[in-house]
């Protein structure tokens, strides 16, 4: 999570899929319906009605929903789940289509201002080491 603290309830990771990612998503590509695709900051979040049809999902589809009892975006599923980041970007679409997921897709010119790649930068320098020292700055 974004905070460091795992989600509520069991972790549902387990080993590394075997299942070639194609068959996971059925040959299907990470295009949403408006032809673009969800960036890896977006936040997904499971719905009630999501929670409540868990025992009926598929694994892959469980496990994510079971994953985002809390926001969590879709870079953070990915690894948390060891699935490949398209296949998790399909299945988000296809969860957010059956009403089980929310997606929250940031605000495109905010993403792609310069200045607040150049705060975060800064903040990620702000950051003290393991030792206690703070990076150059240069």
């Amino acid at each position: 999570m974004a905070d460091g603290s795992p989600p509520p309830g069991p972790d549902p990771v387990g080993p590394a899929p075997a299942v070639r990612p194609f068959l996971v998503t059925a040959g299907r590509v990470a295009d949403s319906d408006s032809g673009r695709t969800m960036p890896v900051e977006t936040q997904v979040v499971a719905t009630v009605a999501g929670l409540d049809a868990l025992d009926g999902l598929s694994f892959e589809r469980h496990y994510i929903v079971a994953a985002c009892r809390l926001p969590q975006s879709l870079a953070e599923l990915a690894a948390r789940l060891r699935l490949h980041l398209n296949v998790v970007r399909v299945l988000a679409d296809d969860l957010r289509a059956a009403g089980q997921l929310t997606v929250y897709v940031p605000d495109f010119d905010t993403t792609h201002d310069a200045s607040v790649l150049r705060r975060v930068i800064d903040g990620l320098r702000a950051i003290p080491d393991s030792r206690g020292v703070l990076r150059d700055t240069d």
